[in-house]
């Protein structure tokens, strides 16, 4: 483990959350032994008093190292990535670094804020189920048509090459809630499928999914 013989990291996390999803398959690629402290976001655990001086965004992740706090996936990853720089989340070439921080952006913030458990429901609750479903599916749809063009022709085994960099690890969790949480086609994105299953054959990404985290359902 990277951090042998110090104290854990400490993981707020919720198991469906794609950007603690995210944040777990950086810790597993670095090595990182951590405690996973569920906090239950369909319960409003996230607005307890004791989680609030965590995070006063009330939102997951959150990661405790000794004295350091720090509320953001991609400050998070980015703070582990310098902490724990091996194996490295960006590549040397400055193009192919550029691409990362740009499957990045349209990830964290072209897609998942429209379909973030707060939004959907506020939608649900104003308008109706099938406007709530209409607006998710066209803002991944959206996204995921820019990510098929920018990836095409730079990815390899994965994303951006043949090894896992930052744009993987956003890239992950976010296709993974769109086939199995909002019933997306990946056929008109072939290079996002492609990554996908790569994903699919590495312990690493297999061993953060929501389904395998201790605060999922026993049913799902």
């Amino acid at each position: 483990m990277a951090n042998s013989g110090a104290e854990k990291l400490k993981l707020y996390s919720y198991w469906r959350s794609s950007c603690a999803h995210r944040v777990r398959i950086a810790l597993t690629l670095k090595g990182i032994d951590y405690e996973y402290i569920p906090v239950n976001l369909l319960k409003g655990d996230q607005f307890d008093p004791d989680f609030k001086k965590i995070n006063p965004m009330g939102t997951v992740p959150a990661l405790v190292d000794g004295g350091v706090v720090i509320n953001d996936s991609f400050a998070i990853i980015m703070y582990l990535d310098e902490k724990y720089p091996e194996p490295p989340l960006l590549p040397r070439d400055l193009h192919k670094r550029a691409v990362n921080y740009q499957a990045m952006s349209i990830v964290l913030s072209g897609i998942q804020p429209h379909q973030n458990l707060a939004v959907i429901r506020y939608i649900e609750e104003k308008v109706n189920a099938e406007e709530k479903t209409s607006w998710v599916n066209n803002a991944i749809n959206k996204g995921f048509t820019a990510l098929e063009k920018l990836l095409v022709s730079c990815a390899g085994k994965h994303a951006t090459g043949d090894e896992i960099y930052l744009a993987d690890l956003f890239l992950a969790p976010q296709i993974h809630g769109a086939i199995n949480r909002f019933q997306i086609n990946m056929e008109p994105y072939p290079t996002l499928a492609k990554c996908y299953e790569s994903y699919n054959d590495l312990p690493v990404f297999q061993n953060a999914l929501p389904e395998k985290q201790p605060d999922a359902p026993s049913t799902i």
